[in-house]
């Protein structure tokens, strides 16, 4: 069977270039277009039936692709609320959506990912938990096949845009209202996976405030994990006058964790998922909306799809003090 590959080498084309072109993409010079029509002819390449057939039906077809390998099954409420903003808003727009998962595509070339995504008629895509070693999804982003808007990845290119909010403000905000309303000068902070961008941008916020308050500040990577938090909570605790958790989970394990040494350390978190209501302690955290910035993603990538140009999307947040009478329905 012959593969868009076999017509990129055909035409002595990228295979980005032959995307763009099965896709009807503007910014394509009519002799390239000229030259990878004629190489699809030569080579009788037909492109995938089901594309055809959802033209006349729908604006576009997308995917989300996120990764639910997270280590926890608590923070499974944050990819549902992804799913839940994004297909909600993709209805609005007429858009028709799959749900397409890391782990499917562990082990296949960039070449193959874009083979799969272009069987399945996806012309955009939204990826959600992109890390600095995802290197094929950084070439597929690279590779300008598709329109994608990458949630929490601060990467901007003509055919792509980023969506999140300020981590680094985010960070330095919620950590220094606790500080503020508890006092101490000692503070353990436990960092999320070292791979992520935003925990970049959120060790960023911590030192920042370090250095803004003067502060002595222990740092460990806590993995995004409620059982590492915990244990780096019962070896160094003690010694700090508090806790600042980058992600709600690990705040829940450092709090279990200091309840059961049976001291009192202030700990914020951040997320604001509802989890952290049930944790029966009142904690600051950082509040994201992930339907609304889901939603926002796939906006964004209508308006790449409909031939606009990559940019940064910065939305807001909230600090807020999660309690068990503000999540009960």
């Amino acid at each position: 069977m012959v593969s868009i590959k076999d017509v990129a080498r055909h035409a002595g084309v990228a295979i980005s270039t032959v995307s763009k072109v099965l896709n009807h993409y503007p910014n394509v010079s009519m002799e390239t277009r000229e030259k990878v029509n004629k190489a699809i002819q030569e080579l009788n390449f037909v492109p995938n039936a089901v594309a055809a057939a959802l033209s006349s039906k729908q604006a576009g077809r997308v995917a989300l692709l996120l990764d639910l390998n997270t280590g926890t099954q608590a923070i499974d409420e944050i990819d549902m609320q992804y799913l839940s903003g994004a297909i909600n808003r993709a209805m609005e727009l007429n858009l028709d959506v799959i749900t397409v998962f890391f782990s499917m595509l562990r082990g296949k070339s960039v070449e193959e990912i874009i083979g799969y995504f272009q069987s399945q008629s996806i012309t955009g895509i939204v990826i959600y938990g992109l890390n600095r070693e995802s290197e094929v999804l950084h070439e597929l982003i690279a590779s300008g096949c598709f329109k994608i808007v990458v949630v929490d990845a601060p990467i901007v290119n003509e055919d792509t845009s980023s969506v999140w909010i300020d981590q680094r403000k985010a960070q330095y905000d919620v950590a220094r209202k606790t500080i503020e309303e508890n006092c101490g000068k000692r503070i353990l902070y436990i960092a999320g996976r070292k791979n992520q961008y935003v925990t970049k941008e959120r060790l960023e916020g911590i030192r920042l405030l370090q250095e803004d308050m003067d502060l002595s500040v222990y740092i460990r990577y806590g993995n995004l994990s409620e059982l590492q938090a915990r244990k780096l909570t019962f070896s160094y605790g003690r010694n700090q006058d508090m806790i600042v958790c980058a992600s709600d989970i690990m705040a829940i394990g450092a709090m279990r964790a200091l309840t059961e040494m049976d001291i009192f350390r202030p700990v914020c978190g951040f997320d604001g998922i509802m989890l952290m209501g049930y944790a029966g302690k009142q904690m600051n955290t950082v509040r994201q909306n992930f339907a609304r910035i889901s939603a926002e993603a796939v906006t964004e990538l209508n308006r790449l799809m409909d031939g606009g140009t990559g940019k940064h999307i910065t939305l807001d947040y909230e600090i807020v003090r999660l309690k068990y009478l503000d999540i009960i329905c």
